[in-house]
C-alpha cells in the first residue's frame, strides 16, 4: 500500500529535470510499485508523478461504468496521451516534458508533495495559496477523523 507524505521546495533546472528527495522516493519505490514514474496532468492541471506499477493498475481501473462509447474513447484519448513514463537517473532526477511543465503552467521554483498515493507539483506560489485557502476545512476533517478513531478504539476497548 502507499502512503506518500511530505511537501519539499526543489527547482527545476534548465533542462527541465526535477529532483526527487531521497525520502520521497523511499516512500515509492518498490518491486511492487516500480522503480519510474508516469507523469500525468492531473486535478486542477497540477503535473503528477504516479509509481510505475501503482499506476497502470489505476489506468485499467478507471473505466466509466456508465460512459457512452464515444465518451470513454475521448477519456481514453486524453488520458493516455497526456501520460508518459520517466525514470529517475542516477542523481534521482526526473525529466519533465516540456509540455506538461507549460500546461500545468510551471514555474522554476516549484513545491513537491505526498498526497497518499502520488506525489504532484505545484508552483510555490500556488501551493501556498492553496493552502491559505483549504487550511481552515483540512484541520475540520482531522478533527473528526480523529474523532472517529478515538471512537471505535473506545468501543474495542469496551468489548
Amino acid at each position: 500500500m502507499l502512503f506518500i507524505t511530505g511537501e519539499y521546495d526543489l527547482t527545476i533546472d534548465e533542462k527541465n529535470r526535477l529532483s526527487i528527495p531521497v525520502r520521497a522516493r523511499e516512500q515509492v519505490q518498490s518491486n511492487e510499485n516500480g522503480w519510474g514514474f508516469y507523469v500525468v496532468l492531473g486535478a486542477n492541471k497540477t503535473v503528477s508523478l504516479y509509481p510505475d506499477r501503482y499506476y497502470q493498475r489505476i489506468a485499467l481501473a478507471v473505466a466509466p461504468r456508465k460512459a457512452a462509447p464515444d465518451e470513454w474513447l475521448t477519456f481514453e484519448r486524453i488520458n493516455y496521451a497526456l501520460a508518459g513514463r520517466v525514470e529517475l537517473d542516477r542523481q534521482g532526477r526526473v525529466l519533465l516534458p516540456e509540455k506538461s511543465i507549460r500546461r500545468a503552467g510551471l514555474k522554476e521554483q516549484v513545491t513537491l508533495i505526498g498526497v497518499r498515493d502520488h506525489l504532484e507539483i505545484w508552483n510555490q506560489d500556488q501551493w501556498e495559496q492553496f493552502l491559505c485557502e483549504h487550511l481552515a476545512a483540512h484541520e475540520q476533517m482531522l478533527l473528526e477523523a480523529r474523532a472517529q478513531v478515538l471512537r471505535r478504539e473506545h468501543e474495542e476497548a469496551d468489548l
